[in-house]
C-alpha cells in the first residue's frame, strides 16, 4: 500500500498551505506569458553588498573552510554580533554564553522551541502571525495560544487577562515587532510590560527581531534586551536576511538568556554542524563594515512603501503606511469583504495581474486583509498600482 504523507504524525497537524493556491495560479499565468507583479512572498530582491560577496568568494577558495564548522558559530562572528548590539542598543552580551549563530531565524526559532517546549506547554503569540510562530509550537508538541492583536496595547491587555484567569501559566511568550504580517510596531514600554509579566510568572520570552532595521519615518525599533533584567528570561532572534539583503545565505542569531542559549546549542549539536564557514566569515564583514548598506536598504524599502501607498490611495484603496517591516497590511476594500481574503487575492491576480498574500494564511484573525511585500522596484510597483486602479474602477 503506497504511503500517504498525510498519514504521518506531525504532517497531520499542519493544515494545507494557503499560499500555495495563489502560487499555483501565479505560475499558470506566467506560463501563459502574463506579466504578474508579485508582492506575495517576503523575499528580498536586492543584491547582497559587494564586499560581503567578495569575502565569501575569497574564503571559499581556502580548503580549510570546506570542513565542518562550529555549530555555535565562529567566535569572531558571535563577537561581532554582540558588538553590534552594544553599538545599536547599548546592550552588552557575552559572546560565549549569550550568543549563538543559527542557520537563519527560522532555524533559531524552530530548534529553540524543540529545546525548551514540552508536551502541552502553552506558548502565547499574537494572531495573525507569521506561520512558524504557531506551527513551530505545534510541531514541538506545545499548545499554541493565539491572542487577538488589533493593536499592541490590546494584545498586552489580553495577555494580562490570560495570566489572571487561565489555569495554565504560559511557558513562553513569542512576539515579533515590527510585526509580520500586520506591520505593527511597539516602543520600549511595551517590552518592559512583557518582561515584567514574564519575570513575575516564570515565563520565557522570545522576540523575533527579523525587521529590526527596516523602520521608517524616524522610528527605531527597540530591542527587548534593552529592558533591565530581560536576559533573566528572554532571548531575541536577529537575522541578516533583511538588514543586509542576505536572505538566501541563511545566517541568523539567538541572543540573551544563557540557559536558553545553552539548550539551543545542545539541540543544534545533534542536528547540524553549523553554517558553511565562508558564509560566516562574510557575515563578519557585513557586521563590521556594512552599516551604511543597511541604511541604503532601509531607504529603498521606504521608497517602495511610499509608492505603493500612494498608488493604493489613488485607486481609492485607503491603507495606513507602516512604520516598520517590509510589508503593507491592507484591509480588503469594503465591497469585496464578503469574498474573503483568499478569493479576493485570486481575483486581484486574475484581473489585475497583482499577486498578494491572503490574510487567512496568517491565522483566522488575518481574514479581511491581504499582505503586500515590498519586493518589486518602484517602476513595477507603479505598474501594479495602475492595474489595481483599473480593476477597482471596473467592478
Amino acid at each position: 500500500m503506497p504511503l500517504d504523507c498525510e498519514e504521518f504524525y506531525r504532517i497531520k497537524k499542519l493544515p494545507p498551505y494557503v499560499f500555495a493556491v495563489v502560487n499555483e495560479m501565479k505560475a499558470r499565468l506566467r506560463e501563459a506569458q502574463q506579466d504578474v507583479v508579485d508582492f506575495g512572498m517576503g523575499n528580498p530582491d536586492g543584491a547582497t553588498p559587494r564586499q560581503i560577496v567578495q569575502k565569501m568568494v575569497e574564503a571559499s577558495r581556502n580548503p580549510r573552510n570546506h570542513r565542518y564548522s562550529l555549530s555555535r558559530g565562529l567566535p569572531n562572528l558571535r563577537l561581532e554580533i554582540t558588538r553590534r548590539y552594544e553599538r545599536n542598543y547599548g546592550v552588552r552580551l557575552d559572546p560565549e554564553t549569550e550568543a549563538i549563530a543559527t542557520i537563519g531565524a527560522k532555524d533559531a526559532l524552530a530548534h529553540l522551541l524543540f529545546a525548551v517546549i514540552g508536551p502541552g506547554d502553552a506558548v502565547v503569540s499574537p494572531n495573525p502571525a507569521y506561520p512558524i510562530h504557531q506551527y513551530g509550537v505545534i510541531m514541538a508538541e506545545g499548545h499554541a495560544c493565539m491572542l487577538p492583536m488589533p493593536n499592541p496595547a490590546e494584545f498586552l491587555g489580553r495577555l494580562e487577562d490570560l495570566y489572571r484567569t487561565s489555569t495554565r501559566t504560559p511557558r513562553m511568550i513569542l512576539i515579533s515587532f515590527p510585526h509580520n504580517p500586520t506591520t505593527q510596531c511597539v516602543d520600549l514600554d511595551f517590552h518592559k510590560a512583557v518582561i515584567g509579566l514574564a519575570a513575575r510568572h516564570g515565563t520565557m520570552v522570545v522576540h523575533d527581531f527579523a525587521y529590526a532595521d527596516i523602520c521608517f519615518d524616524g522610528y527605531k525599533a527597540p530591542s527587548i534586551l534593552q529592558v533591565a533584567g530581560a536576559k533573566e528570561c528572554a532571548v531575541e532572534i536577529f537575522s541578516m536576511s533583511k538588514s543586509y539583503n542576505m536572505a538566501g545565505w541563511r545566517v541568523g542569531y539567538c541572543l540573551g538568556n544563557p540557559k536558553m542559549i545553552k539548550a539551543l546549542a545542545r539541540i543544534k549539536s545533534y542536528l547540524d554542524y553549523g553554517i558553511f564557514q565562508p558564509l560566516q566569515i562574510a557575515a563578519i564583514i557585513a557586521l563590521r563594515e556594512c552599516e551604511e548598506e543597511t541604511v541604503k536598504i532601509r531607504q529603498i524599502y521606504q521608497k517602495r512603501r511610499d509608492v505603493l501607498i500612494e498608488g493604493l490611495h489613488r485607486a481609492g484603496w485607503r491603507v495606513e503606511p507602516p512604520k516598520g517591516s517590509m510589508f503593507v497590511w491592507a484591509p480588503i476594500p469594503e465591497r469585496f469583504q464578503p469574498l474573503g481574503s483568499l478569493e479576493f487575492s485570486k481575483l486581484l491576480l486574475e484581473r489585475a495581474l497583482v499577486a498578494v498574500s491572503p490574510g487567512i494564511g496568517f491565522g483566522p484573525l488575518g481574514e479581511g486583509h491581504v499582505r503586500f511585500a515590498l519586493i518589486e522596484n518602484h517602476h513595477r510597483t507603479r505598474q501594479a498600482m495602475r492595474n489595481v486602479k483599473r480593476f477597482l474602477r471596473s467592478c
